[in-house]
């Protein structure tokens, strides 16, 4: 006799007889009917028997890649697309997910289907049209069985699904069941078929891309389209084929996202020189350096406890930094409020830029200003020392060709220690 039993559409919890609301997920009047049918005997499928491989045996094949056309996404990438390469792409509504991927369509050379879940085939024309896309294969599709036939009758040889939110597959679109079970099917489908599928993914309140975990481990790549101010920053999060945390840098315009090829120079434009409570940081995004400003402010504070506000940097590194200079320069910080900001808009959480925090927190104190061809490095200790830090040559050779002239880094103890007085002694 077959077995019954009810299944949540929306987290794929199960239980014997219907319930009301899932005691996993919430949901109201969310259980299915689920018949399994028992095999007769003696018809099931002989069971497969699994092989071991020995490390020697194994072929080594050479990785290849192809550019996405776009030279900062094959930075985040770490050096472009790999065939079957599975890159989950997740930001905010409006941030520009879409218009990426027609920017990767109009440079790609490769055969390129485009599943639009979201919106009709003419508004993603009309989209098109503005960014220069000629020529796209639109997919309408949103169940997930006629299209993983069709894939698999036709496949193409890049992949873009906007969004896994929209495609059902087992459950309501957008529940973690149909998330789960779309993602794994593509995944499968990538594998076997050597298909570079790209996902897009809503992002809940927290930055995080909506859906269960399992998601983001059976994907090869997790990027992040942000905004960071006026620019568009895209960030891994997960990479197999590539370095994690790395950033390309995009500025969105009435013609689409045009790459911004030296970002040090877009977030030092509008830097105010010569301005008590700013220092340039050389900074470390993944593999990438970049050149920094760090602001600071401080004011006397009306309440009983000092407020501290920090944008874009950790807020646990800057609280250590402004602990060691009251405690180990005497600095008076208990009647200020202290805000510190990565001005840009971006967030990068580095240890190396602890020097810049604790020279622009010292500097808006005291009201003396760093002199504008200075730029800094280091992490600092609880003692109150300058350590060293990941990337130093990297970090130096950005700041001389970022035009600074004197660059303050723990390879010169004695040079830092002497600047230090000399500027805001």
């Amino acid at each position: 006799m077959a077995k019954t039993s009810y299944t949540c559409v929306e987290c794929g919890y199960r239980t014997p007889k219907p319930l009301g609301r899932c005691p996993a997920c919430g949901s109201w009047e969310s259980f299915r009917e689920v018949t399994a049918s028992p095999s007769p005997k003696g018809q099931g499928a002989e069971p497969v028997t699994p092989s071991l491989v020995a490390l020697s045996q194994v072929d080594e094949a050479e990785e290849s890649r192809f550019s996405s056309g776009l030279a900062e996404v094959d930075r985040v990438l770490g050096g472009g697309f790999v065939p079957g390469e599975v890159v989950l792409l997740g930001g905010e509504p409006g941030v520009g997910k879409s218009t990426l991927l027609l920017e990767l369509a109009k440079r790609l050379e490769k055969r390129v289907y485009y599943l639009a879940g979201e919106e009709s085939p003419a508004q993603i024309k009309l989209r098109a049209r503005r960014l220069g896309v000629k020529e796209l294969l639109l997919l309408k599709e949103t169940r997930l069985e006629p299209l993983l036939t069709l894939l698999g009758r036709e496949p193409p040889e890049v992949l873009f699904v906007d969004s896994i939110q929209t495609i059902e597959a087992g459950g309501s679109p957008g529940s973690l069941v149909a998330v789960r079970e779309a993602t794994h099917a593509f995944v499968r489908l990538a594998k076997e078929e050597g298909i570079t599928t790209v996902l897009v993914g809503h992002v809940t309140k927290e930055g995080v891309v909506a859906g269960p975990k399992s998601m983001e481990h059976a994907v090869d790549a997790t990027l992040y389209l942000e905004t960071a101010g006026v620019y568009r920053v895209l960030r891994s999060a997960k990479n197999r084929f590539g370095p994690v945390g790395e950033l390309g840098v995009f500025r969105m315009e009435e013609e689409g996202l045009k790459e911004v090829p030296n970002p040090s120079e877009a977030f030092l434009l509008e830097r105010p020189l010569g301005v008590p409570g700013s220092a340039v940081a050389l900074a470390l995004a993944g593999e990438r350096a970049l050149a920094l400003e760090v602001q600071a402010l401080a004011a006397k504070t009306p309440f009983p406890a000092p407020r501290r506000v920090v944008q874009g940097l950790d807020p646990r590194r800057v609280d250590m930094a402004l602990a060691v200079l009251e405690r180990r320069l005497g600095l008076p910080l208990g009647a200020l409020d202290i805000y510190v900001n990565l001005a840009g808009g971006l967030r990068v959480l580095d240890p190396g830029l602890d020097l810049a925090v604790a020279l622009a927190v010292y500097s808006a104190v005291v009201g003396k200003a760093l002199p504008p061809d200075l730029a800094v490095v280091g992490e600092v200790g609880l003692l109150g020392e300058v350590r060293s830090v990941m990337g130093l040559e990297r970090r130096l050779r950005e700041g001389e060709r970022a035009g600074f002239s004197r660059i303050l880094h723990p390879g010169n103890t004695k040079a830092l220690k002497e600047a230090v007085e000399r500027y805001l002694g």
